[in-house]
């Protein structure tokens, strides 16, 4: 029940994150609830929360809208600060978001709540090396049983998450739109299929208008939810490094790829080389420091050891597919998830072999 009242007070105008988890102060401090406050007269709030006249008449024309017993009806695949899975990044943020809006594995919620995940970030305008290293990267990660976390924007976050869906990974795209938005828009049918196979976050509720600062707000998300960054390619004035700062502030490590120094795009992301990240010279580098992520099952696992054993002194695609039969699901894109992390090398004529150390 408390639930509902707080979602109500949460659609109030004028009412932020700050002055939200200021009303919870009160309430905690009280011993009442947010139904209880919500009958308080306009004078006993003013005696202990100090806000502009402006908030106050509009939490009067808001109460007087909706009366003294409410209807109150909360939204399907909704998070809110009390909810449990509510993810613990967000909470030291400087401003957290009021609600989180969500859409498709609400499992992934678990491991989001932990910072179970790697975020990966990039310019739009993005080089064939940059797009062709995101995708290795998205699809190592998910290889390796991680949530990967972008934001579905053209360049680097698009291919990311191709990357990780094309390994059967399970992609998490924070937008800077509302659910019921695309943006751009011809990437509808990707972010379709991230809400299939992954989950779409936006604190926008919604019907919410697209504006400019919502696609820089939802980089702080983005950090929030991960336990490592990784900044592919970027130029100085990218929102990339609006995402670094924020790992810088919350303790979160960086990783960023070395990039061509002549070349605009890379300018912003070898910068970070030089006193906040770590270089990432290749996918496997990264998944050597992680170690495997959340989502690697036993089965995997067992998968895994079963290609391993297939491969032999050698072996091509074909005869990788004739040995595992039934098991052999997303080999292309295991094998080069696997050629990425430094464990097999595919030599002349196509044919697959372990890597001698």
């Amino acid at each position: 029940m408390e639930r509902s009242w707080w979602w109500l007070w949460s659609c109030c105008p004028g009412l932020g994150s700050a002055r939200l988890r200021a009303l919870r102060s009160v309430a905690s401090q009280s011993s009442v609830g947010p139904c209880d406050l919500w009958t308080w007269p306009l004078h006993r709030l003013q005696s202990v929360l100090f806000w502009p006249e402006s908030c106050w008449a509009s939490v009067e024309r808001f109460r007087r809208k909706h009366g003294e017993a409410p209807k109150i009806t909360v939204p399907a695949n909704l998070l809110l600060p009390e909810d449990q899975l509510w993810p613990q990044g967000v909470d030291h943020l400087d401003r957290p978001p009021v609600l989180l809006h969500y859409s498709g594995d609400s499992s992934l919620l678990s491991e989001l709540h932990q910072r179970h995940a790697v975020a990966v970030v990039g310019t739009r305008a993005a080089t064939d090396h940059g797009i062709a290293f995101a995708e290795d990267l998205g699809r190592t990660l998910a290889s390796m049983g991680w949530p990967v976390v972008s934001g579905l924007a053209e360049g680097i976050d698009a291919a990311t998450h191709r990357g990780c869906l094309g390994a059967g990974g399970r992609p998490v795209a924070v937008l800077g739109t509302s659910l019921d938005r695309v943006y751009p828009r011809h990437h509808q049918e990707l972010q379709a299929e991230v809400s299939r196979q992954g989950l779409l976050l936006s604190e926008l509720s919604p019907g919410t208008p697209s504006r400019r600062g919502s696609f820089a707000e939802r980089n702080r998300l983005i950090v929030a939810l991960a336990k490592a960054l990784v900044v592919v390619e970027c130029p100085e004035s990218s929102g990339a490094l609006i995402s670094a700062k924020f790992a810088a502030q919350l303790q979160c490590p960086v990783w960023a790829v070395p990039g061509d120094a002549r070349r605009w795009s890379s300018r912003g992301s070898n910068a970070l080389l030089q006193n906040q990240a770590a270089p990432l010279l290749a996918p496997g580098d990264l998944v050597d420091h992680l170690g495997l992520g959340p989502l690697v099952s036993s089965t995997q696992r067992v998968a895994q050891d079963a290609l391993f054993e297939a491969i032999g002194d050698g072996a091509s695609l074909g005869d990788l597919q004739r040995r595992l039969g039934d098991r052999g699901g997303h080999l292309p894109s295991q094998l080069l998830a696997l050629e990425c992390q430094g464990q097999l090398v595919c030599e002349a004529g196509h044919l697959w072999r372990h890597r001698r150390s």
